[in-house]
């Protein structure tokens, strides 16, 4: 009998995010980015090593992460993936924490009864058993931004006035 051909993660891990935006239709804000002002949320994603890894390829396919070009307000804690023009440099890679952060304004339209919980916590599940076998070490992740500054060497932006929520 001839053995199955291994697994491809990331290929996994794009089917998970697949199944969960679509699970969460409607239920974004793109307008907001409340969600990538951790300092303002008191929130962090957090992102396993192949998530990172997602993230990092899309990052160097878009040559790197671009120069700052706004002042800092040290206590927004911008991602460092959100752009001067108040975009997600790499959107289509985002971690699952981020897809799955639901401000006041994104949910203002739904209420938080109708949130698909049980879809994301099934997602969730699936993330992490993929995570543990792709790196049984840190199967549950870390921060976002140490995570980047470890991998990328940058820092949390720390840039402003602009709140928007």
């Amino acid at each position: 009998m001839a053995k199955p051909p291994p697994s491809d993660p990331h290929a996994e891990l794009r089917a998970i995010y697949t199944r969960l935006d679509a699970s969460l239709f409607g239920f974004s804000c793109d307008a907001s980015t409340a969600c990538c002002r951790f300092g303002v949320t008191g929130r962090e994603p957090y992102v396993t090593k192949l998530e990172l890894d997602v993230v990092v390829r899309a990052v160097r396919a878009r040559g790197g992460l671009p120069k700052r070009r706004q002042l800092p307000v040290v206590s927004e804690r911008v991602c460092p993936l959100l752009g001067d023009d108040d975009r997600c440099l790499v959107y289509e890679a985002r971690p699952f924490g981020c897809r799955t952060f639901f401000c006041d304004r994104a949910l203002r339209d739904h209420g938080p009864g109708k949130l698909p919980r049980r879809d994301i916590a099934d997602h969730l599940r699936e993330l992490s058993h993929l995570s543990e076998r792709y790196d049984p070490r840190n199967g549950r992740g870390t921060p976002l931004t140490p995570a980047l500054k470890h991998a990328l060497g940058v820092a949390p932006v720390e840039r402003g006035p602009k709140p928007r929520y």
